[in-house]
């Protein structure tokens, strides 16, 4: 059986290879590691993302040569580092670093390095309007490389509503990227495509969210949003949450075959382009 964790974190002072075993261990088979700020590289200090992504990407070698697994990789600048960049320069500077780095990930996309740009989008939680406002463009900028080299955003945002999922929508209509290539990382579970117009739902895979998800259909993609913290070490779903959910839903009857098939292999070869077998 084919499964899936669409959002995975991976830190060189995590347990980084031992938890892409954990989800193997389960049964997991395909994994999407996700890229995150490394204490190991300051952006306001190094004022370049590269750095920063190549170490992401060779963390995911690192579990690609330590497992069965396979394994594909997103990068991008990951939104809340422009509040930490304002700290040390000015708006328009901190805008430039973060375009950059939209930049040196769309190039990892033509490399065949990445299968898509993210997490990127706006920070999670209350912001002046000024930082709203670069973030807003900061991601509209993503967008419209991520359309000009074929490939998915995914998107780290305030929790998502219909309103919200509908700001995005058309965000990405402006910039030329196709709505069902905007993929929505901690989404709540709301799946019906009138409601989320268009947009791609990732569900953190609660038992509650992907019962609720379910019920309106199996357009939606599974996530543990797995963070590799020590000081956490199931946030935020343990790495072999996924697998486990899959199989006890699917044995239960909550999942009927085609539906495993559908969120786990189906999808994502329709968001990401990419052959997931």
């Amino acid at each position: 059986m084919q499964i899936l964790d669409n959002h995975f974190h991976i830190r060189s002072a995590g347990r980084n290879v031992e938890a892409a075993r954990d989800f193997e261990r389960a049964g997991g088979t395909h994994l999407i590691v996700a890229h995150l700020p490394h204490k190991e590289h300051r952006i306001e200090k190094e004022r370049d993302h590269g750095p920063a992504f190549e170490l992401t990407l060779s963390l995911a070698e690192k579990v690609r040569r330590g497992t069965g697994l396979k394994v594909f990789v997103t990068v991008g600048p990951y939104p809340v580092e422009l509040i930490r960049l304002v700290e040390h320069m000015s708006l328009p500077d901190a805008i430039e670093i973060m375009k950059s780095g939209m930049e040196t990930a769309a190039n990892l996309v033509d490399e065949r390095k990445i299968i898509a740009i993210g997490e990127i989008g706006r920070p999670h939680f209350p912001v002046d309007s000024g930082i709203l406002d670069a973030s807003n463009e900061i991601l509209s900028y993503g967008m419209k490389l991520a359309a000009e080299v074929g490939c998915p955003v995914v998107l780290h945002t305030e929790s998502a509503t219909l309103g919200v999922f509908k700001e995005l929508a058309l965000m990405a209509d402006v910039a030329g990227l196709e709505r069902e290539k905007v993929v929505k990382h901690f989404s709540t579970p709301i799946v019906d495509t009138e409601k989320n117009s268009g947009l791609f739902p990732s569900i953190v895979s609660s038992r509650r969210n992907i019962v609720e998800a379910i019920s309106q259909g199996n357009r939606f993609l599974m996530e543990t949003d797995y963070l590799d913290d020590l000081k956490r070490p199931g946030a935020v779903l343990g790495p072999a949450t996924v697998p486990k959910r899959t199989r006890a839903f699917l044995a239960d009857g909550t999942f009927s075959e085609e539906d495993v098939l559908k969120i786990h292999k189906d999808n994502p070869e329709l968001v990401y382009g990419e052959r997931f077998d």
